[in-house]
């Protein structure tokens, strides 16, 4: 999917499950097209594409509220701020049933940026539902956009920028010992690890104090694009011991017999 780079850098939407986080991005390019720019225009989903592995649908409940609940804050090319809701008015489909569909809307003010962005971040699909953590998705989104450039291959954050960009909640892994370790390092690894692209996040330390971070990202060779696609097809589970370095390794022991035996 092409997600729309002034929605990826957005301010106000740390309070987002990761659940949250994906459905918007389904729902995005559900109705990305010519289409778009009507005046009053809906787009109607199965639910059964948003649920994914989850039986029921509460848990997309649960997201379109707090979708419709976020407002954010949305940088614009000439300097501008605009706010709005991330998610407008909507009908769904008996949730007590398996199946139905969601018929949903944009805020007038956010078609706009959904049908004319001038710069667009490329987000696959696969690699975002295999995601496990929103810090991952969220750094994996606003490098999606910056990946493409041909003549700049860093940027520097202020702090307090890049957990705003991560979605970090405010109170939250207030010390940048706690930070790196909750959200950055799993967020990097997970990154690494599945994405088409590598990255590294670096603290700028003013004396003994981190002001900024500076986030590198790099395209990946063959080699790391045959690991990352090796990746995707394991299962989930086991993860993050596996990309951190911490999955157990069988290894193969000689028998009691064979010992026993053994010639001198």
């Amino acid at each position: 999917m092409l997600k729309p780079a002034e929605l990826i850098d957005i301010d106000g939407a740390t309070g987002l499950t990761l659940a949250a986080r994906r459905l918007y991005n389904q729902l995005i390019a559900h109705a990305f097209g010519p289409r778009m720019g009507e005046e009053g225009q809906e787009w109607t989903i199965r639910l059964s594409e948003l649920r994914g592995q989850h039986r029921g649908n509460e848990r997309i409940e649960d997201s379109i509220v707090a979708l419709m609940k976020t407002i954010v804050t949305v940088r614009l090319p000439g300097g501008a701020t605009r706010r709005v809701a991330l998610l407008g008015g909507n009908d769904m489909g008996d949730p007590e049933r398996a199946h139905g569909c969601l018929t949903y809307s944009f805020d007038k003010r956010l078609v706009p940026l959904l049908r004319e962005s001038s710069v667009f971040g490329k987000i696959e699909i696969e690699v975002m539902h295999a995601f496990t953590t929103k810090y991952g998705l969220a750094l994996y989104e606003a490098l999606s956009r910056r990946v493409r450039l041909t003549t700049k291959f860093y940027e520097d954050f202020d702090l307090e920028a890049f957990r705003e960009l991560l979605g970090v909640p405010s109170g939250k892994l207030t010390t940048f010992s706690n930070l790196k370790l909750r959200a950055i390092t799993p967020a990097v690894e997970e990154i690494n690890a599945i994405a088409s692209f590598g990255c590294q996040v670096e603290p700028i330390k003013v004396g003994k104090r981190v002001e900024k971070v500076r986030v590198a990202w790099w395209r990946k060779d063959i080699d790391g694009l045959k690991e990352a696609y090796a990746e995707l097809q394991r299962p989930k589970v086991g993860r993050k011991a596996r990309i951190s370095g911490d999955a157990e390794q069988l290894v193969e022991l000689p028998s009691l017999f064979e010992e026993k035996h053994k010639k001198p």
